[in-house]
C-alpha cells in the first residue's frame, strides 16, 4: 500500500489524505485499512475520529490517543469542524444552490440527515449516442450519515459519477466508456479547524 499523505500534525491530531479505495476500519476481506496501516506507516497508534466512505477520498481528522479522538469527535458532533465536500455528479440539480433534507435509512431506522449544497459548473458530454449533463457540485454536511451525500443527490436526479451502488450503473458503465470515469467522483476536500484559537483551513 501506497503511504498516506499527512498534511498536519500537532500533538492531537493528524490531518491526513485518504486515498479512494482505502476502507477506514478493517473487516471482513479487507487486507489493508487505515486504521492497521496508518501505525505502521507513523510508528504509533492512531485512533479515529470520524469516517470517510471507502471510494470516497480526501481529507480526515485522526487522533493521537483515545482522548484527543473523544475531544475532536464531540467538536465534529458540535460542529465546530466545517466539513465541506466536492463532487461530480452525472445529472443536473435544481435549484442550483440548496438543502435536501430528506431522512437516511442507517441500521435498520430511518435517521435525520442534512446536506447543503450548490452547483458551481455544469457541462453536457457526448457518451455514445447520448448527452450527459455533468455537474461539478460543493456541499456541506449538517449530518454524517453512512453514504449521506450519495443517497441524497442520487434521490435527486444527479447521482455521483461513478457511484454503482446509489446511482446509474448503466450510465457509470457509458462514463467509464466515454469519459474514463473509473472510480467514485467524491471527495473530502475542505476541512476547517479550530486550532490554538483560530480557524485553519486544509484544503487539496
Amino acid at each position: 500500500m501506497k503511504e498516506i499523505p499527512v498534511l498536519y500534525e500537532n500533538d492531537e491530531i493528524l490531518v491526513i489524505n485518504k486515498p479512494s479505495g482505502v476502507a477506514v476500519q478493517g473487516g471482513e476481506g479487507i487486507a489493508h485499512p487505515l486504521d492497521k496501516e496508518l501505525p505502521l506507516q507513523l510508528g504509533y497508534p492512531v485512533f479515529l475520529v470520524h469516517r470517510l466512505d471507502r471510494d470516497t477520498k480526501g481529507l480526515m481528522i485522526v487522533a493521537k490517543s483515545s482522548t484527543a479522538a473523544a475531544k475532536w469527535t464531540k467538536m465534529i458532533s458540535g460542529k465546530l469542524v466545517r466539513k465541506e465536500y466536492r463532487a461530480l455528479c452525472a445529472g443536473s440539480l435544481k435549484p442550483k444552490k440548496g438543502t435536501v433534507r430528506t431522512a437516511v435509512l442507517q441500521h435498520g431506522n430511518e435517521k435525520p440527515a442534512v446536506t447543503h449544497y450548490e452547483v458551481i459548473e455544469e457541462k453536457t458530454v457526448e457518451c455514445g449516442e447520448e448527452q450527459v449533463v455533468l455537474s461539478t457540485v460543493l456541499l456541506r454536511l449538517e449530518t454524517g450519515r453512512m453514504h449521506q451525500i450519495r443517497i441524497h443527490l442520487a434521490k435527486n436526479g444527479a447521482p455521483v459519477a461513478g457511484d454503482d451502488r446509489h446511482g446509474n450503473f448503466k450510465l457509470n458503465k457509458l462514463l467509464r466508456k466515454s469519459q474514463g470515469i473509473k472510480e467514485l467522483q467524491l471527495e473530502s476536500f475542505r476541512l476547517t479547524l479550530p486550532i490554538g484559537g483560530r480557524d485553519c483551513v486544509f484544503e487539496i
